[in-house]
């Protein structure tokens, strides 16, 4: 008697449960969601957040505001998020360097990539783009590679800082074709950029919108994408795979999630109107403008996406031995 009460009670009590959560889903959103950025404002992760935000505020008839939570090379925001109710109404807009990188470089990671967070929906990914000053007698990967084993040590390639995507792919060009690159860190892609076109520096891998105006001026010569197709805005530019590192690939990607534990029904329908949105020829266009491939797909896949990713930067990093500056 006893066992089939608390059966009972149980059951009510999954039922009330099941019940409240449909219904707080199907009202979902009745408030501000407030949609975190690690970021300062500006770039490409500005122009994704915003205009996959503004278009599920639209979506929703609901008011969907940007914060930018930045510091910590992107750390404050994500663990900001992480540690907020799973109600729906907090959510991240990431990227790779949070969620691939950064982890594997702190000492004490402020969060778990891979446990403190819901994947709701990957939005899209973007390659560098390998440059070299246009001045130089190095115009393919090949060559680039010739002249790095011929001066060990003496060339050298700049980044957007310690740590960041521009960082690592340079290391991970280092380790994959066996040379031996110095690394020169900035603060930011615009003084990478300037002093790799003005010869101060070997090469860069950038994103495209950082170097597209360098190279239509000429002042930078581009050798290949770091992604594993041709870019659509740039055909002519080959992939790095194709130029003698098969397989080599690395990409600044962009994903929605929320705190660990959401109500699934909202997830379900955070990500139908995602994909809805990025289906929209007005966001293929101006992710085309961008350089940014659109994403899309299931929680699932977005969780697979990030593991493989961070397994393939742990190596890098642990390779490397490289630390948090």
């Amino acid at each position: 008697m006893r066992c089939t009460v608390f059966s009972s009670k149980l059951f009510l009590t999954g039922w009330f449960l099941f019940v409240s959560t449909f219904s707080a889903a199907q009202n979902y959103p009745d408030k501000v969601v407030h949609v975190i950025t690690p970021f300062p404002p500006g770039g490409a992760a500005d122009v994704v957040l915003r205009l996959v935000t503004q278009k599920l505020g639209e979506a929703f008839k609901s008011t969907f505001v940007v914060e930018n939570r930045v510091g910590a090379g992107g750390a404050v925001g994500t663990q900001y998020v992480s540690r907020a109710e799973p109600d729906g109404y907090t959510l991240l807009i990431t990227s790779s360097s949070t969620m691939s990188i950064n982890p594997h470089l702190m000492a004490k990671p402020l969060y778990n990539p891979l446990t403190s967070f819901t994947p709701i929906v990957l939005i899209g990914s973007s390659p560098n783009v390998l440059v070299v000053n246009a001045k130089l007698p190095i115009k393919s990967v090949a060559d680039l590679v010739a002249a790095a084993k011929a001066r060990p040590g003496e060339l050298n390639y700049a980044s957007n800082g310690s740590g960041t995507l521009s960082h690592l792919t340079g290391e991970l060009f280092k380790q994959t074709s066996g040379v031996d690159l110095l690394h020169i860190p900035y603060k930011g892609a615009a003084p990478a950029v300037a002093d790799t076109a003005g010869g101060q520096v070997t090469a860069l891998f950038a994103a495209y919108a950082s170097v597209s105006p360098m190279l239509k001026s000429g002042r930078l010569r581009p050798l290949g994408v770091t992604s594993l197709q041709r870019l659509d805005v740039a055909p002519e530019f080959p992939t790095l795979a194709e130029s003698g590192l098969p397989g080599f690939e690395s990409n600044q990607w962009w994903g929605l999630y929320g705190p660990a534990g959401m109500p699934a029904p909202i997830v379900a329908r955070l990500n139908a109107e995602v994909n809805k949105i990025l289906s929209s020829p007005e966001l293929r266009k101006r992710f085309a403008d961008e350089a940014i491939e659109v994403g899309g797909g299931s929680p699932t896949d977005l969780s697979n996406y990030l593991r493989q990713d961070y397994a393939k930067w742990e190596k890098v990093v642990k390779r490397g031995n490289i630390k948090s500056e």
